[in-house]
């Protein structure tokens, strides 16, 4: 129950601050500042800091492949944003909604947590757009 009261809070945002068009560039933005340093341009966990890390930065293109064609929507949403107590790799990727949330300025009013709620669904819906 509570990550889909998660879920629908993160819908939500991303419908108060953008529309889909925007949410694609703006996730590819936000996917190049925070992502690509470790996970590659490519999304191919060829970033330049991967061979830095103590773990295998994996192949974000193949989130679909690993489980059985279906993009694992949620599973990204909460590996990303990290405030929900889910650690990712160890706790070595960055609690992203943290990050997001320190960083926050409102254009139209928005709540700190919506412009981070809206940051992290559009890297997801990014990366969703990125599966072979």
């Amino acid at each position: 129950m509570k990550h889909s009261r998660t879920l629908a809070s993160f819908v939500a945002a991303l419908l108060l601050t953008s529309n889909p068009v925007i949410a694609d560039v703006a996730g590819q933005q936000e996917y190049m500042v925070a992502c690509a340093g470790c996970h590659g341009e490519s999304a191919m966990g060829d970033g330049p800091l991967a061979g830095l890390l103590s773990i295998t930065t994996p192949n974000l293109t193949e989130l679909s492949k690993g489980n059985d064609g279906e993009f694992p929507f949620e599973e990204v949403l909460t590996t990303i944003d990290g405030r929900d107590g889910i650690r990712a790799h160890g706790s070595t990727m960055p609690v992203w909604g943290e990050r997001f949330q320190a960083s926050a300025t409102s254009q139209r009013g928005e709540t700190a947590d919506m412009v981070t709620r809206g940051r992290v669904l559009s890297l997801v819906y990014y990366l969703q757009s990125v599966q072979k």
